[in-house]
């Protein structure tokens, strides 16, 4: 295999001089495959086996599997080397406090503390801190930064003693945009220049992150994908990325969208068709004719939310769309020429008159898609517009049915003005998200409308919190130069953070007249967003229903006020002379679209708002950090706090048994998140965390969000399965953190409950059914588990990442077997688990018989299947978990 594998590599001008490359076309002439018939997204993988090939870590089966990937999706494990590692703050926080500890453990253990240290580059970007606590003003960006900094300056200075500290680390300070966007911008090269074992060397680039939505980075043609922040940590520490080799779904694109048709709707059209087909743990490979009429914005929206159809990448090739927008967007045309060059010799440009042998195909005509929103909780619940007042209605008259009583309206007084609110009253408005703030045509789209709703004297209702937070500073330029942005301004959607916010759940306040009317009459309030997610509690614990939407929809619902109008029918409002105005009215047409977009986009814009990207505002420098090989921790710091993940850590694992007489902690519903398991929003005062960091001494206004105190374990111990709109199957009358403490039959608290758990000896475990940890990739949502004692859940199955998590933590995935499950089962939670065969020759898929004792002395017995898809997966949790597998493997290397 060495011998050919010698072969593949050929010479490749660069503007650094004459560098190695490996030319996929080969692979015909050495009758190792047909490239034509091999899905672009595979090419990548199957390049970057063979340029990290040195018959051990990457061996001639390694190879040989790669090029066999049909018949071994599914069922061969690859090492994948990525060339980069992208984080955000929420989860790059937690990574770092968790590389500090691992630096205190290598200096207990005797090791230099220095030896922890990324080995491949690693790029932060602080944009998930940022929340939305003013709006409607000119000083809503700078009132907001100078909350984030009051609130998270000791979060800020561990990252900083990290940029000074580790090398191949780069921080991307607050207020300079959103990680995928700054990626899709600025950061992603399409092909590497760099040295290895051959000396220089052209190879495609391709990321790992610590958030679920990397993948928008695969619109620009660049291998990347979200991984818990466990599994990252062990990359960045030099480990390769073990992953199944995947199938690849074909996703045939024809025809053209139709005038009025927004990206938005094509994503959330997709997403919808996507789900239905399952393509969850499989690449989603787009091609087709209609490739062509998608701009990188649009395919990168499509990308992006890949983790919402399930897919592990939504991958576009790279062709002339990719050139013009890396041109566009002030790359170096030097390195524009050589993507191109590299490209074709690698075999990744896009070659439309052949099409690759996909696992399996689906057809999307963009001409079928018509406007649309989603929700109310889940981006694959598509709406279309024309039938959203009838859907609209009907969810409403169930909620009303489940508070049993009829529609109602409630007078209150917002200022001098008395305004009506009512059960479909809109109180969110949030243009926010790369998903889509990362596309012009959207945005752009948003500004005309609003334009056009300005000058036919419409305003935003009194009721309705707007914001307006782009990924990218770049945005802000391009509608001002289009004199957009005072019509935003005007209808209140003025530049409130260049961060996440709504999307993630950093909505902030409501007024508090509207905040009391609603907890006091439970009205069915909604919140529209330009966002990806929309699960249950995520934007604000109030908003009964959030709906994504375009940009320019999520202006239009502000105007109207309400969730429950047809657009087609109803007028968005009325003009001063009270003549009705209808969305038509003010809808841009494409040909105006086309337009402005020519106009907005240079190059040097680009150029000018990223050339300072690395640096801080004052606020930011003025931030003292000594550099030093270990972190000084702050036993007052309640952002930080030196977790006992590595404690007492010994050289050799200990041995693996099986799991008896466990209990069950919760009973998870279908579709349980990871946003229900380990919650981002803002901490209530009267929960676990809130009276935890009172008693501490920390002010009810300065709680923050669980989000933002990843770094301390204690709180987040007790935010875990504390999100409000969860509901736990053992407490079926109460939502929220509880559960049932078996050995008294108390209703307490679940952090409560572990801790009698622990102090008994008695492991506990996780119920659950389909779609278990769905969402963000979260490794607070097995971190938590793991510290609360959970030694295993057993569902029917799982979302990808939280999956892999799980196994990073040392906690056992179990997978009920095909048509069976709890209440196949019989199962109702309040039995004795013993789960056996886990300490006998335990392997990948091992089935496991697990003994269920009620109460009455009855026993069920069932099968299991172990969730440990991979050898290495066997190791990690043999050594309880990925980083204690790491450190030791780090320990041997260095003896």
């Amino acid at each position: 295999m060495k011998e050919n594998i010698d072969k593949l590599f050929d010479q490749i001008d660069t503007y650094q001089g004459k560098a190695s490359i490996v030319n996929l076309n080969n692979l015909d002439k050495l009758g190792l495959g047909k490239l034509k018939e091999i899905p672009y997204s595979m090419r990548i993988l199957i390049e970057n086996l063979i340029r990290n090939y040195d018959g051990y870590v990457v061996r001639d089966e390694d190879i040989e599997n790669i090029l066999n990937w049909r018949i071994n999706a599914g069922k061969v494990e690859i090492p994948l080397h990525p060339a980069r590692v992208v984080m955000q703050d929420f989860t790059g926080v937690p990574a770092v406090v968790d590389l500090a500890t691992m630096r205190d453990a290598f200096k207990e253990m005797g090791k230099d503390p220095k030896s922890v240290n990324p080995q491949i580059p690693v790029d932060l970007i602080i944009d998930h801190s940022v929340q939305v606590d003013y709006y409607g003003t000119s000083l809503a960006l700078q009132k907001n930064m100078e909350r984030e900094f009051e609130r998270n300056s000791e979060r800020y200075m561990l990252l900083k003693w990290a940029q000074k500290s580790f090398q191949n680390f780069r921080v991307v300070p607050p207020g300079k945009g959103i990680i995928h966007q700054v990626n899709l911008e600025y950061l992603a090269k399409v092909i590497w220049i760099g040295q290895n074992k051959k000396g220089l060397m052209a190879y495609p680039d391709s990321v790992l992150g610590t958030d679920s939505h990397t993948t928008m980075i695969n619109g620009l043609g660049v291998l990347g994908w979200g991984v818990g922040g466990i599994e990252a940590e062990a990359v960045i520490l030099g480990q390769p990325y073990y992953m199944l080799i995947p199938e690849v779904i074909g996703v045939k694109l024809v025809g053209e969208l139709k005038e009025g048709v927004t990206t938005t709707d094509l994503v959330l059209y997709i997403t919808e068709k996507l789900r239905k087909k399952g393509v969850v743990g499989k690449f989603v490979e787009f091609y087709g004719e209609g490739i062509k009429k998608l701009s990188v914005p649009d395919r990168a929206t499509l990308a992006n939310m890949a983790p919402e159809y399930g897919a592990t990448m939504g991958f576009f090739p790279i062709d002339d769309a990719t050139i013009q927008y890396l041109l566009g967007s002030g790359r170096d045309p030097k390195h524009v020429q050589l993507v191109a060059e590299a490209a074709k010799i690698l075999g990744l440009w896009y070659d439309e008159t052949s099409e690759p042998k996909y696992s399996d195909t689906m057809v999307i005509d963009l001409g079928e898609v018509e406007p649309a929103i989603a929700g109310p909780a889940n981006p694959e619940d598509r709406i279309p517009l024309k039938d959203a007042k009838n859907t609209l209605n009907n969810l409403i008259d169930k909620y009303l049915s489940e508070k049993k009583r009829e529609r109602k309206s409630v007078t209150i007084k917002l200022g001098n003005d008395l305004v009506e609110l009512k059960d479909g009253s809109l109180i969110i408005a949030a243009i926010t998200s790369c998903t889509n703030t990362s596309n012009p045509n959207v945005m752009i789209a948003a500004g005309l409308l609003a334009k056009k709703a300005v000058e036919r004297g419409l305003k935003v209702k009194p009721w309705v919190k707007t914001s307006n937070a782009p990924g990218s500073r770049v945005v802000t330029e391009y509608l001002t130069k289009l004199n957009l942005l005072p019509y935003l301004e005007a209808l209140g959607f003025h530049i409130t953070g260049y961060g996440c916010t709504v999307c993630i759940g950093n909505t902030g306040p409501l007024r508090k007249e509207i905040e009391d009317v609603l907890k006091k009459e439970g009205l069915y309030a909604a919140a529209v967003l330009s966002g990806n997610r929309n699960f249950s509690g995520r934007v604000h614990p109030l908003a009964a229903g959030a709906f994504l939407a375009s940009p320019p929809l999520v202006v239009a619902y502000a105007l109207a006020g309400r969730i429950d109008i047809d657009f087609n029918s109803e007028p968005i409002g009325y003009d001063p002379n009270g003549e009705p105005v209808y969305l038509k009215d003010i809808w841009p047409s494409s040909e105006e679209l086309r337009k402005a977009v020519e106009v907005a986009l240079d190059p040097k814009v680009y150029q000018e708002k990223y050339k300072d990207i690395f640096e801080g505002t004052d606020a930011w420098n003025k931030l003292e950090v000594k550099e030093s090989d270990t972190f000084e921790w702050d036993e007052k710091s309640t952002y930080i706090k030196k977790p006992p993940f590595f404690e007492g850590l010994k050289e050799l694992p200990e041995k693996i048994n099986d799991i008896k007489n466990a209990r069950v902690l919760v009973y998870a519903p279908d579709r349980t998140t990871t946003d229900h398991i380990s919650p981002a929003g803002n901490i209530n005062p009267n929960s676990k965390a809130g009276q935890y960091l009172i008693s501490l001494g920390v002010k009810q206004s300065e709680l923050n969000s669980c989000g933002s105190r990843r770094g301390n374990h204690e709180v987040m111990m007790r935010c875990t399965f504390d999100n409000p709109k969860f509901r736990n199957l053992l407490v079926k009358d109460k939502e929220g953190g509880y559960t049932i403490y078996w050995p008294t039959k108390e209703v307490m608290h679940i952090f409560d409950a572990s801790t009698k758990y622990k102090q008994e000896k008695i492991p506990v475990i996780v119920l659950g059914r389909n779609q278990y940890g769905m969402g963000s990739s979260r490794d607070w949502a097995a971190k938590g588990p793991y510290l609360l004692g959970i030694k295993a859940v057993i569902a029917k199955n799982y979302e990808r990442i939280h999956r892999s998590n799980l196994v990073g933590m040392g906690i056992l995935p179990l997978e009920f077997m095909p048509n069976e499950g709890p209440d196949e089962l019989g199962l109702d939670g309040s039995e004795i688990y013993d789960i056996i065969g886990i300490d006998e020759n335990l392997t990948p898929h091992k089935i496991l018989n697990v003994k269920a004792r009620k109460e009455n002395g009855k026993v069920i017995e069932f099968k299991v299947k172990a969730r440990l898809d991979t050898p290495i997966e066997v190791e990690y949790y043999k050594h309880g978990g990925i980083l204690h597998y790491v450190l030791r493997k780090l320990y041997k290397e260095t003896k």
